[in-house]
């Protein structure tokens, strides 16, 4: 796992080299050339070890031992850079006077080249002991092919396929549709669901329709010409045939026949644009299928685009209990529980449900379970310590998709294991934390170019199928997502050989250890947390904390602990005790390197001022906690995103306007862009003109002023896409947000009187309407918004007892209307079919009983 902190400190010197100090013709720039060459030795030293794993898998223990010395040295270097980076970058407020930056970065940029001349004795050293034991070579036996089980599997004899008889039946459907879009059938989805299994009953199932048939197992070392080799032996061609022009040959034959073949797990888009060249595309006139399996989407869809696309899902508790039990009782002809006792069932069913539907490791239960007796006892202990043994079972699969991952993903994937099983992850919070972590790193240092990049980095390991989406956004996007239980334990079991993050269950051993522990989380057992603080008071390796506890004890250890590298710390409390009001301490002034902060739950308190000093934080997130703001906050420069609520902090000088105190119109004009909530009596025009990067601001208790000023300022707001504002008062001024463009997102929380009147957004695509007063006026400027998709109205009252959804341009584009508990509404009614063309889905939850429906509203409510 050492290629992990290989990237780490490769995205950190690029961080370092880019900055001002080190540009030509400043004092420093003779150090820039150490800052090269650690970059790129780096780069060559991972490379070797991304090649040398295959020989480490292979139990070769000289590269064990070599990859570990490795890892020790990156880890080493990386600390050299967390510490040095915050050193010159506290140094850059000097670069104007030169007597200061001589006093100021000269003894810390001597102290590092001479950090940097015994870095450079370590890889000699390395290198020696690669030369001296004869650990050349670290991947060149390309001849010598491994025996893979799944290539045996694939021609084994067809095993039964329990709980997909749904998938089955669709596959078989479009597999002989005549219309089926390029020929092409993709069964994709996570690893051990079964789709090796699926596809060779399917193909088993239908060869007979066709002339000639084949099927072959691609892998991740696939090699074209072997392929093809078996393919052409299968459909038919002769030996003669084969080494004359295997190519020509095989394609003439299959331009001539009817063929169906099967492509099992392929990894790949590199490997189909090879065998497309001689396999001949499957036209509609001829009728040949291509059948695939893969665990990534983006291999399906390449191959035969989104319409080829059938995604398994893990099995329901039923059909997995089903499959279960046709497993346990595979030598016995009643293949039944008829002699087992209530709770030997009700163990099964606990042990099955902890398999999360996955087929595989059902199955590898199932065959823990035979070899043992059949009762209550020895299926407990199993139970209690099934995690570790499926893990074990089916390490083998699930470690090949990590292995797939291009080496800057790993780090990314395995950050999710550092969130509580089931846990649903906020695609903001993750992506945001992989950035303060320099986990993604852009040349150009802008921050939206790192979010864009992050973001494609969660869709690729979605379109893997190691990710799981929750919830999507408006426009698609990933708003959060979740991790399989089987997953989340690699997760864990890789880091902690990696030693990228630890659990309150195996942080613990050797002090020397837990003294070099980078991450560490805790998913509830506050004893533990207090044990390893307690074990390690200078925690000063420790990079991110995850502490997802029933009580805030973290703070009173914190009095005491140096946590100077820490970049990311997240604090979820559990329980709802008021008792959790803890006195947060000084000492998050010293945390120089903290970029992620995140506090959630009933944690009471207020962050000191003294924290004003970390000029590195870009995520401040307490917006669901009962924490209050330091006093200028607003000297956090660098800023990103700030969520927090105000709970009557109006008065608070965090927003003061004074010469004297810094102020939000302190921070760089492009670096705010999430303002979650300000409060009405704090928000001023200048703000809009100030931030001119702003994306998303809510604000609390607006006032009429605050409409004239949103009214008169859209021209300096471009960036604006989302906007909440909530309402505390009557309001006699109208709304009249016509002029912001990109606003695609708007939410409208207050009572308003039935006369409002209000002016959307033109490109308004989600709007909330929440406690808000809905009368034919408003329905009637709801109806005529042009790309208005997602329509929520919530505790709205309403004026009229019907609300009439007709109109020949209504909605043109909506295509989801959710209501839920309106007031005064008894009859929803369209009574066209040219209004809302679009609509898919009608969602009514806790309204009047009875509403009644006009006919077409009926067929769409879900």
């Amino acid at each position: 796992m050492a290629e992990i902190l290989l990237t780490a400190v490769i995205n950190k010197s690029i961080a370092i080299a880019g900055n001002v100090l080190f540009q030509e013709g400043m004092r420093l720039y003779w150090l820039k050339e150490d800052i090269d060459w650690l970059h790129r030795e780096m780069r060559h030293i991972r490379s070797y070890v991304d090649d040398a794993k295959a020989k480490e898998v292979g139990g070769d223990s000289k590269v064990k031992n070599l990859l570990k010395d490795i890892q020790q040295l990156a880890g080493d270097v990386e600390d050299l850079l967390d510490e040095f980076l915050p050193k010159i970058q506290q140094s850059n407020k000097f670069k104007g006077a030169i007597c200061c930056l001589k006093t100021a970065c000269i003894p810390c940029a001597n102290e590092f080249a001479m950090e940097i001349e015994r870095i450079k004795r370590r890889v000699a050293d390395i290198d020696r002991v690669r030369t001296t034991y004869n650990i050349m070579d670290t991947n060149n036996n390309n001849d010598c092919i491994p025996l893979d089980k799944r290539r045996l599997f694939l021609h084994a004899d067809e095993t039964e396929v329990i709980g997909l008889d749904d998938d089955f039946n669709k596959l078989q459907a479009k597999l002989l549709d005549h219309d089926l879009p390029y020929g092409v059938v993709s069964i994709v989805g996570m690893p051990g669901l079964g789709k090796t299994t699926l596809a060779k009953k399917l193909f088993r199932h239908v060869r007979h329709q066709f002339e000639c048939s084949g099927l072959v197992y691609v892998s991740q070392q696939p090699r074209a010409g072997e392929i093809l080799h078996d393919i052409a032996k299968q459909v038919g061609l002769t030996e003669e045939e084969r080494k004359e022009n295997l190519e020509g040959n095989l394609r003439s034959l299959l331009k001539t026949k009817r063929y169906v073949i099967l492509l099992d797990d392929i990894w790949g888009v590199e490997i189909w644009d090879d065998l497309k060249r001689v396999l001949p595309e499957c036209d509609s006139k001829v009728g040949s299928r291509i059948i695939i399996t893969s665990r990534n989407n983006n291999v399906g869809r390449y191959i035969g685009e989104d319409s080829s696309l059938h995604e398994l899902q893990p099995l329901d508790s039923e059909k997995s209990f089903e499959l279960f039990t046709k497993k346990i009782f595979t030598f016995d002809n009643n293949n039944n529980w008829a002699n087992a006792s209530p709770n030997l069932v009700n163990i099964g069913r606990s042990i099955v449900e902890r398999c999360g539907g996955i087929p595989l490791a059902i199955v590898v239960t199932a065959s823990m379970l035979r070899a043992r007796e059949r009762i209550e006892r020895a299926w407990n202990r199993v139970l209690e310590s099934m995690g570790h043994k499926i893990q074990d079972g089916c390490a083998k699969v699930l470690t090949l998709s990590y292995n797939d991952l291009p080496i800057a993903l790993r780090p990314c994937f395995l950050y999710f294991g550092l969130f509580p099983e089931d846990h649903e992850i906020r695609a903001f919070d993750l992506t945001n934390m992989w950035i303060a972590e320099k986990l993604i790193v852009v040349n150009s240092g802008n921050g939206r170019e790192a979010e864009s990049l992050a973001e494609d980095i969660l869709n690729d390991l979605v379109s893997r199928n190691l990710i799981q989406v929750a919830k999507r956004t408006y426009d698609g996007r990933i708003s959060s997502c979740r991790i399989h239980d089987l997953l989340h334990s690699l997760c864990v079991d890789l880091s902690k050989e990696s030693n990228f993050f630890h659990t309150e269950h195996n942080a613990f051993g050797d002090p020397g250890n837990v003294a070099k522990v980078r991450r560490i989380t805790f998913y509830s057992n506050n004893n533990a947390m207090n044990e390893f603080f307690r074990s390690n008071p200078k925690p000063r390796k420790l990079r991110a904390l995850f502490c997802f506890i029933n009580d805030s004890c973290l703070f009173s250890h914190m009095d005491h602990l140096n946590f100077k590298l820490l970049q990311v710390l997240v604090v979820v409390i559990s329980n709802n005790d008021i008792r959790s009001a803890r006195r947060i301490p000084n000492t998050f002034g010293n945390m120089s390197c903290l970029r992620y902060l995140q506090f959630e739950g009933n944690i009471y308190g207020k962050l000191p001022n003294c924290m004003v000093k970390l000029k590195h934080l870009e995520t401040l997130d307490i917006g669901k906690s009962f924490i209050k703001l330091p006093t200028g906050v607003w000297k956090f420069t660098q800023l990103r995103h700030l969520l927090y609520k105000d709970y009557s902090q109006a008065s608070n000088s965090c927003f003061s306007t004074s010469p004297s105190v810094p102020n939000v119109y302190s921070l760089p004009p492009n670096n705010l862009q999430t303002l979650m909530w300000m409060n009405d009596k704090c928000f001023e025009a200048r703000l809009l003109h100030r931030l001119i990067n702003l994306r998303k601001l809510g604000i609390e208790e607006v006032s009429d002023s605050t409409i004239k000023i949103l009214a008169a300022s859209s021209p300096v707001q471009p960036a604006l896409e989302i906007l909440k504002l909530e309402f505390s008062r009557d309001m006699s001024e109208d709304i009249n947000l016509s002029s912001y463009p990109n606003i695609v997102k708007l939410h409208l929380n207050g009572r308003m009187p039935f006369n409002f009147v209000a002016s959307f957004p033109p490109n308004l695509v989600k709007l909330t309407l929440v406690d808000f007063g809905v009368d034919s006026q408003v329905v009637a400027v709801l109806k005529k918004l042009p790309k208005l998709k997602i329509l929520k109205m919530v505790c709205c009252v309403h004026s009229e007892e019907k609300m009439d959804l007709s109109g020949g341009d209504s909605f043109p584009q909506l295509e989801f209307l959710h209501i839920k508990e309106s007031l005064c509404l008894f009859e929803i009614t369209c009574m066209d079919d040219v209004s809302m063309p679009k609509l898919k889905k009608l969602l009514l939850m806790d309204t009047i009983p009875n509403v009644r429906l006009s006919e077409r509203l009926v067929n769409l409510r879900v």
